[in-house]
């Protein structure tokens, strides 16, 4: 895994309204508590921050675990700034954080470092060494060091999670509208482009070949995909194959855009790309005749989706 992220600084000078949690994918549940935190912000004209952590938890304190992210943590912060938030302040995540009593972490994190003087949380919410403090713990602590205690309803928070598993669940299966129906937003990714085989100029389908450099970052099923691609400030619709090349015997998982009416040089620019619909699996052909015939296809389904949702 990647971890190249840094804690931002606990420095605060100004009162804040905060709120708590990782926000992977600042999905349409997510939104709903922002939207609450900007809110009250604003009435009692408070910065607004989400503390966040990184590494995700489960990272550091699952040995094996392999959870993937529907957000870079850059993402998340761009996704957050474009709801309005003031501010995300990123707390490394290590066993010796986790490890912090609750007090210590109210006190030293929230209240010295944030300033926090109202905070937003789930009605379960729990922190400290073993998780051992809850709710009503902090709003006592909120007594001895100033601040209040908004709490999160026991529908809402359950929106929160199904949301986020609904998610996971429609990317690993390849459900895009699924997925981006709970997201607000459609998947994106973000990657550099860099140099492939050129196997797709010999098609008449020249690609861009993406390297994503977080290897936690959630890739849906493999497939082809209806895409809209920024990049140079240019937005450019085109159609996507993440998979191993079956047809030309590839051995290992290439993400490959191709960008309808573009043929600009754009190596090792970043591009973003979202995803608006899954065409279908991707497959092995018997013929290199085949194949094209099936991307010639793949791109009329892909017009045909953009022209109908416009």
């Amino acid at each position: 895994m990647n971890y190249n992220i840094k804690s931002t600084l606990f420095n605060i000078k100004k009162e804040t309204i905060l709120t708590i949690g990782t926000f992977d994918g600042v999905h349409i549940g997510h939104q709903k508590i922002i939207n609450r935190l900007v809110e009250v912000g604003r009435d009692k004209k408070l910065k607004t921050v989400v503390l966040t952590f990184f590494p995700h938890p489960r990272m550091v304190l699952q040995k094996n675990s392999d959870i993937k992210l529907l957000n870079t943590i850059q993402e998340r912060e761009v996704i957050l700034s474009s709801l309005g938030l003031d501010q995300m302040v990123i707390k490394t995540f290590t066993k010796e954080f986790a490890n912090l009593s609750a007090e210590e972490f109210v006190k030293s994190i929230l209240v010295d470092g944030l300033n926090a003087k109202y905070i937003i949380i789930g009605y379960d919410h729990q922190f400290g060494k073993d998780r051992s403090a809850n709710i009503e713990d902090l709003k006592l602590f909120g007594k001895t060091y100033g601040f209040e205690v908004e709490e999160i309803s026991a529908q809402d928070v359950k929106d929160v999670a199904v949301s986020s598993t609904k998610i996971r669940t429609a990317l690993d299966n390849g459900d895009i509208s699924t997925a981006n129906s709970y997201l607000g937003y459609s998947y994106f990714f973000s990657g550099t482009v860099i140099k492939g085989k050129g196997l797709g100029k010999k098609l008449d389908f020249p690609t861009a070949n993406i390297h994503i450099t977080e290897d936690y970052k959630l890739i849906p099923k493999e497939g082809v995909y209806v895409v809209k691609s920024t990049i140079k400030g240019t937005e450019v619709f085109g159609m996507m194959n993440i998979g191993n090349n079956p047809t030309v015997n590839g051995k290992h998982q290439s993400i490959e855009v191709h960008l309808f009416n573009f043929d600009d040089d754009i190596y090792g620019e970043m591009i973003k790309i979202e995803f608006l619909e899954r065409l279908r699996d991707e497959q092995k052909f018997d013929s290199i005749e085949l194949l094209k015939a099936q991307l010639h296809h793949d791109k009329i389904n892909a017009e045909n989706f953009m022209a109908k949702h416009g």
